[in-house]
């Protein structure tokens, strides 16, 4: 659990998507026991995305924060990280090699297209 630890005592604030892996695979085999199946965590998932575009909807767009809700952004963001990086975790996904294959298929795909679009300028 040194890791665990060293991260939430701030003695290694950076992490790695590597490191990240293991960190969060460390934690639940101490103290979440096991994964949740993947159709829970897929669930999971779409939950916390979901608790994420509320706080957007309030933070961003027209609906307001109900007495007792707080504008909690981060926290949300790191929920979804949080699941995503358990169902890496639970079925094999390397996702520092998804991430760079990402950039790869993006850079070669949009290499223009963005530059070109009037929208964005």
């Amino acid at each position: 659990m040194r890791k665990v630890a060293d991260f939430m005592e701030m003695k290694n604030p950076t992490l790695s998507v590597k490191e990240m892996q293991e960190i969060v695979d460390e934690w639940v085999k101490e103290y979440g026991v096991r994964y949740f199946s993947e159709l829970t965590n897929m669930t999971c998932l779409t939950e916390e995305v979901g608790e994420l575009a509320r706080v957007m909807a309030r933070t961003y767009g027209d609906q307001s924060f109900k007495e007792g809700e707080k504008p909690n952004l981060g926290e949300e963001m790191a929920d979804v990280l949080w699941v995503l990086v358990c169902l890496a975790n639970q079925t094999g996904v390397d996702l520092t090699e998804e991430l760079r294959k990402s950039f790869v298929k993006k850079t070669t795909r949009d290499k223009t297209r963005h530059l070109r679009n009037p929208k964005l300028k």
